[in-house]
């Protein structure tokens, strides 16, 4: 992440997928807060950007587009309920951030398995390079 811009657009995105269930949990707050924190954006700034209006991102490196995904998985699975809606939206996200989705079906199905929802870095990275083959 390059510019405070990127980072705030981020957060903005992951918001908004957030709420597509309709409500805000206070795990998926709680998540937001601490992407938040480790990103450098004030709880000022980040508080705003629930009373922005999204806008279009596009994350240039394929790394970037993963990282995000995987990002929005966590949130997905941070109240731990698993809506339809959700399952739709972070679908359409990867088509849009143009990650193979295939490899995005496979990682959301071994999150679902995986005890904490949570997965192993390289795990996430090499699902993604699988495809590429």
């Amino acid at each position: 992440m390059t510019t405070q811009q990127e980072r705030l657009q981020l957060l903005a995105d992951m918001i908004a997928f957030s709420v597509v269930d309709g409500k805000l949990h206070e795990k998926e707050y709680r998540l937001l807060s601490y992407i938040a924190d480790m990103l450098h954006v004030s709880q000022k700034d980040f508080k705003q950007l629930f009373h922005a209006e999204p806008k279009p991102n596009v994350l240039r490196s394929e790394f970037d587009r993963i990282q995000q995904f995987y990002r929005l998985a966590l949130l997905m699975h941070a109240d731990g309920v698993l809506h339809e809606k959700e399952e739709i939206a972070i679908c359409q996200s990867a088509i849009d951030m143009g990650l193979n989705p295939s490899a995005c079906k496979r990682l959301l199905a071994l999150m679902k398995n995986a005890p904490k929802r949570t997965l192993d870095p390289a795990l996430v990275l090499e699902t993604f390079r699988e495809q590429h083959n």
